[in-house]
């Protein structure tokens, strides 16, 4: 249970990045979840381990990873659809 629970909170926090945002993750709730993984790891180095922890997770920093995340996959996604339109 703590694995589908950990799934969740990620994809929670990938969502939130994006409405954070208001930029789309492409690849849905699968792009939720790995953003907000990728998010909760890139977070978790840069400004360490603090705040609640939700589903394993810390929570600010997942969240401040994952906006980061989301932008950047933003930009490149657009960069790269520019150049073959």
């Amino acid at each position: 249970m703590g694995f589908i629970w950990s799934l969740i909170i990620g994809g929670v926090i990938g969502w939130l990045a994006g409405v954070i945002l208001g930029r789309d993750i492409p690849g849905g709730v699968i792009g939720n979840i790995i953003a907000g993984f990728i998010g909760a790891w890139l977070g978790s180095l840069i400004m360490g381990e603090f705040g609640p922890v939700i589903g394993g997770f810390y929570f600010v920093p997942a969240l401040i990873g994952a906006v980061v995340v989301v932008f950047l996959t933003s930009l490149i996604l657009r960069n790269t659809s520019r150049r073959h339109s």
